[in-house]
């Protein structure tokens, strides 16, 4: 889910491309397009849907079931392998949310970084050619143990890639199979935090700025 501003993006990513339009979205739904970015000899940012769907599927329906990619497995599973060695990517998002149980409901959190600035989630893309000959990008985010902060909302979480790794984990030609697993970590519970939400973002028709502030700010 990413609200910041196309500029904010490029330069936190060190993309020189601004001129893409994309509206920000405080409910992100699968088959939605999110904002990607990939590596093909240069960084770019891309509109993508949410849904795996690989080269060999007959139509765009078995995406819905490949939303997310396990890490322990993304390397060596029939669907992710071959996108794994060549198509990486990161998916942007400035936070996202969860649903933690309390007492015998569940209630949404939203989680970001301290920082509170965009970041990228491991991701995988495809493009997929339809029967009529029209290309779809197509992408998963890949998922991990949580960490001990999210462990206690729900036992997987996103890989976040550190910034530090980001050109690692993008770089097309890289083969460092065991170094591009090492990536697929969870991310350190220290540099996140996480608040209540309203009960709205349980209806993805509800798209406002709204949704991201703490749950007694929003009525």
């Amino acid at each position: 889910m990413s609200s910041s501003p196309i500029r904010d993006i490029a330069e936190t990513f060190g993309v020189g491309q601004t001129d893409i339009k994309y509206e920000p979205n405080y409910n992100v739904a699968p088959t939605q397009r999110i904002l990607i970015i990939n590596n093909k000899g240069k960084k770019q940012i891309m509109l993508c849907r949410w849904e795996f769907v690989p080269s060999w599927a007959k139509d765009l329906s078995v995406g819905n079931r490949m939303i997310n990619a396990r890490a322990e497995t993304v390397a060596t599973k029939r669907s992710f392998r071959s996108a794994f060695r060549r198509h990486r990517c990161l998916i942007i998002a400035d936070g996202f949310y969860e649903w933690r149980k309390e007492d015998r409901r569940k209630v949404p959190v939203y989680i970001r970084l301290k920082t509170r600035k965009p970041f990228g989630f491991a991701g995988l893309y495809n493009t997929w050619v339809s029967p009529e000959g029209e290309a779809i990008c197509t992408c998963t985010i890949i998922t991990t143990e949580a960490n001990e902060l999210l462990r206690e909302v729900h036992n997987r979480m996103p890989v976040i890639v550190p910034r530090e790794k980001e050109d690692f984990w993008l770089n097309p030609k890289n083969e460092d199979w065991e170094g591009l697993q090492a990536v697929l970590k969870t991310y350190p519970s220290e540099d996140m935090e996480y608040y209540r939400v309203s009960p709205k973002v349980n209806s993805v028709a509800y798209n406002s700025p709204e949704n991201i502030k703490p749950a007694q700010d929003t009525g």
